[in-house]
């Protein structure tokens, strides 16, 4: 029996969904956005929580490298599995931004920030480099979805940490906002190249509704936390000369991807209520639908955020409305994925 258990337990670290750690981003952004909101008695257990899982996740993550690395090596060169690493490197980024706005505790996020840097080279380079030489590639329809677009979504959440961070690395304060510059613009490149793949995926292809999964929330999360990276340099404007020499071109160019960002929910939230509504599609707890929580707290955030930057109070409401939307969805995920862990009951005998 214990040989078994043993059994079920490597088979599950062996096949670890790469994506998990957007369990951590979601968390992490929602405890962000409540506290921003004042909402204390949801951001602090957020806290508590999401270090939890952030090391559960991680521990489970090096046994599957250790033991199962030929699987790690197939899942990152994969065209639908190799995009959740980059979840990794945002679920540690955004770990950090929440210790720093939630908690004050700059020095821990200044190791979450080196670390997801350094993560963030090893997945960016190691993804595209495999997908590039691969032979047999997938076509467009199969190995195409939202989930690409964490590769912007995690040189964002690096932009955005460093940029919290400048001011307490003084002596390098501006080669870091530049750094954080860099990372904001490379970040905006992955984004229109990808979702125009996307778009074209969704309007010329064939989408069904097994295809239609989580992860293209994320076409409206990588514009979201692309404009809160924004955002968090205007605010930065007075750290640096020339940072406040561009703003113009940051505020329209966070604004424009704030306008896109709401642009996609409608369209979002139409389509979801096509698959499940009118297709009857079944929803079942998959790891896949925290990519949908977590842009539902970033838009928060980013509203938030936007709004301050820019100066126009009006944005607020959507912030003090969305909270509550992204706290539920996270609610939702959450309880599907403790109903998950539930043994399933044994098929009793019919009666008839």
């Amino acid at each position: 029996m214990l040989t078994s258990s043993n059994s079920k337990i490597d088979e599950a670290i062996a096949n670890l969904f790469p994506g998990y750690f957007a369990f951590v981003m979601a968390t992490g952004i929602v405890s962000i956005s409540a506290h921003l909101l004042e909402i204390k008695a949801v951001s602090w257990p957020l806290v508590f929580i999401n270090i939890a899982a952030y090391f559960v996740l991680v521990t489970l993550l090096v046994i599957r490298i250790v033991r199962f690395f030929p699987h790690v090596l197939a899942d990152i060169g994969d065209h639908v599995r190799g995009p959740g690493f980059f979840t990794v490197v945002a679920g540690t980024c955004v770990l950090g931004s929440q210790l720093v706005i939630v908690a004050g505790q700059f020095q821990a996020a200044a190791v979450l920030w080196f670390v997801g840097l350094g993560l963030w080279a090893i997945v960016m380079y190691s993804f595209f480099t495999l997908v590039t030489i691969r032979e047999n590639k997938p076509e467009l329809v199969k190995g195409l979805n939202g989930a690409w677009l964490l590769a912007a979504v995690a040189t964002q959440s690096v932009s955005v940490l460093g940029t919290l961070l400048a001011g307490h690395f003084e002596a390098y304060r501006e080669p870091l906002l530049f750094f954080t510059l860099c990372m904001f613009l490379i970040g905006c490149m992955l984004y229109l190249m990808l979702i125009t793949l996307i778009f074209y995926r969704f309007t010329f292809l064939d989408l069904t509704t097994a295809s239609l999964t989580p992860p293209y929330w994320i076409n409206m999360g990588a514009v979201a936390i692309t404009t809160l990276a924004g955002a968090r340099l205007i605010l930065a404007g007075g750290d640096w000369s020339f940072l406040g020499e561009i703003l113009p071109f940051l505020k329209g160019f966070t604004l424009f991807f704030w306008a896109a960002g709401s642009w996609w929910i409608p369209l979002l939230f139409i389509l979801g209520a096509w698959r499940h509504v009118y297709k009857k599609f079944p929803i079942r707890y998959d790891p896949q639908y925290w990519g949908m929580v977590f842009p539902l707290g970033m838009y928060t955030t980013c509203t938030f955020q936007l709004s301050k930057a820019i100066n126009f109070e009006p944005l607020m409401i959507i912030p003090q409305i969305f909270v509550y939307l992204a706290f539920a969805a996270w609610i939702a995920a959450s309880a599907g994925l403790i109903y998950s862990f539930v043994p399933a009951r044994a098929n009793r005998p019919s009666g008839n």
